[in-house]
């Protein structure tokens, strides 16, 4: 379950327009190019994924529960820090 702290932080980003495309590719760069020099650790990587995740799932889809649609945001944001998958236009 999600914090109140957590529910107004996400409120703030959304204010500030912070959920482009563009804001999420800076994001994945820039954890990954801190993970490759050493800066973050595997236990910091996974508190990003899991911010993101929490994040997401405050607004499933209407045809599948919070709870699935995180395991899927956390199945794709472990594709992609991994290089395994990449961020497109009109994907879910």
């Amino acid at each position: 379950m999600q914090t109140l702290e957590g529910k107004k932080l996400h409120e703030e980003i959304g204010f500030a327009g912070l959920r482009a495309q563009a804001t999420a590719v800076g994001l994945l760069q820039l954890t990954i190019e801190l993970r490759r020099v050493g800066v973050l650790d595997e236990g910091a990587l996974e508190r990003v994924k899991n911010a993101i995740a929490d994040d997401l799932a405050l607004s499933p889809p209407y045809h599948v529960t919070r709870e699935q649609h995180r395991h899927t945001v956390k199945e794709r944001l472990n594709r992609l820090f991994a290089g395994n998958e990449t961020l497109s236009e009109g994907r879910p």
